[in-house]
């Protein structure tokens, strides 16, 4: 947290005699536009206010003894906390409303506590991205729009050390030495924190939030994201441990995809995670989650993503999911899709099915694998089953686009079917997309076999026939 100044133990004497003024640290400028985020928190904030807020919480550094603040309960702490600013506000003699006293107390409890600023913006659920560009701009992304928020911090020494306490918390740290840090909060929200000299405005801290209640296939049905015929597919993919390649761009929702299709999965399963920043929350009562390392301060004992997948072939696993496919370990992967460990899954960043293959092919090569390209391709075929990719619309929203199949080589080229598409049609007055998700026809696709093997070829050919049957009655509308 803060370091102790020498201070009055808590809670034996909580209440300052005397104050001394402290001199305010020269705060961020504010933007000079602000959107409808909140009127009356900006309206409130004026340049006083947090004169005022640095005065009072250099103050209250003075007067608190840390050490034996952290062994209070979280609530205990926040209302001594709150009795002491309070007692501070009136021996300073602020001229401050009801409101902004209020205000004032929230933003303390949480620099000291929490996140700072932050807190406000990580309880709501309606955020998809937090993006903080230095300690005067902050915005969100909210039903796919960003805008621009009047959130701001005291200055960028206080973002730094949010930034430190967000990355310690899983064993990672960020300073000038190591000024990229991946990490994830304590609900698998993904952070990710570049600092100066690399960040010459001041630190870059990006959030990924994840909602409370986690997406299922049954609500991005009631989204549009995909409609109920192509949910069922995906649930029979899953279910019949095809191995499934999610592809898609930045914020097109491969990792919440990801979480859907694992819901898919028999309990009895055994299940090994790999990520970078572990951010995947499986259901299943069986599941092992394993998370890279970076490299220590003399450069060693670095933990890849290849190391991982390379171990958990040893650790018995029926599924192996790797949160994303960025390196190397994409050839480990389809060595482990190959020998056995069917119904692994992964993402990966591709814009359609056909250039996901065509990044695998490159990762594995840059890997420093000297293996002819057809027979690169030749694994690839033989250990990816499924293609989904999903992407981002420009108005925002987030739709499943393709389920394809591969199928095999021709000579040197791999061949895939398309079993759903999305197709877009136009915009509404309102700039909202416009499109359909229809089926392509395929009656029996090449993983009807294995849905047999799961007896969910039932399923699979309900499934397909009412697509086709939406289609035409499409089609004669």
């Amino acid at each position: 947290m803060f370091g102790k100044r020498g201070a009055t133990p808590l809670p034996s004497a909580t209440r300052p005699a005397s104050v001394a003024p402290a001199p305010a640290p020269v705060a961020a400028p504010v933007p000079a536009a602000l959107p409808a985020f909140d009127e009356g928190l900006s309206a409130r904030r004026s340049e006083e206010f947090y004169a005022h807020k640095a005065q009072v919480f250099a103050a209250l550094i003075e007067s608190i003894d840390l050490a034996q603040l952290a062994k209070l309960d979280l609530e205990a702490a926040r209302e001594e906390i709150r009795d002491i600013v309070s007692d501070i506000v009136s021996l300073k003699a602020m001229v401050m409303s009801i409101a902004e006293q209020e205000d004032l107390l929230e933003d303390i409890c949480n620099d000291v506590l929490g996140y700072g600023p932050l807190e406000p913006l990580l309880a709501r659920d309606d955020i998809a991205d937090i993006m903080v560009n230095g300690a005067g701009r902050t915005y969100i992304e909210v039903q796919g729009r960003v805008q621009l928020t009047p959130v701001r911090f005291r200055d960028n020494t206080q973002l730094m050390n949010i930034c430190q306490r967000i990355v310690s918390q899983v064993g990672r740290r960020v300073d000038e030495a190591s000024p990229i840090c991946d990490a994830r909060l304590p609900d698998g929200s993904r952070v990710n924190v570049i600092a100066p000299p690399l960040a010459i405005d001041g630190p870059t801290l990006t959030i990924r939030k994840f909602k409370k209640d986690k997406l299922t296939l049954p609500q991005l049905v009631r989204f549009g994201t995909i409609t109920q015929e192509g949910a069922t597919i995906l649930e029979v993919i899953g279910r019949s441990r095809c191995n499934v390649l999610i592809s898609g761009g930045t914020g097109s929702g491969k990792t919440t995809l990801l979480n859907c299709l694992t819901a898919a999965i028999e309990p009895t399963e055994r299940i090994i995670t790999c990520e970078d920043a572990a951010e995947l929350q499986l259901q299943q009562p069986h599941v092992v989650r394993l998370e890279t390392r970076p490299p220590n301060l003399e450069g060693e004992g670095e933990i890849t993503m290849r190391d991982l997948v390379k171990n958990c072939l040893r650790m018995r696993p029926e599924r192996i999911i790797v949160g994303e496919v960025r390196g190397p370990e994409a050839f480990d992967l389809l060595q482990a899709m190959n020998t056995g460990h069917d119904g692994s899954m992964g993402t990966l960043h591709a814009n359609s099915p056909r250039e996901a293959m065509s990044r695998l092919e490159s990762m594995i090569t840059m890997g420093g694998f000297s293996l002819p390209s057809r027979t690169l391709r030749e694994m690839i075929v033989n250990s990816i089953d499924v293609i989904v990719q999903v992407m981002r619309l420009r108005d925002g929203s987030r739709r499943i686009t393709h389920i394809t199949e591969v199928i095999g080589l021709e000579g040197d080229v791999i061949t895939t079917q398309d079993v759903f598409l999305y197709d877009i049609i136009g915009e509404d007055q309102n700039g909202r997309i416009i499109g359909r998700h229809r089926s392509t026809g395929i009656g029996r696709p090449k993983f009807w076999e294995r849905a047999r093997y799961f007896n969910e070829e039932n399923r699979l050919a309900a499934a397909l026939d009412a697509a086709e049957t939406t289609e035409e009655a499409r089609g004669a509308a």
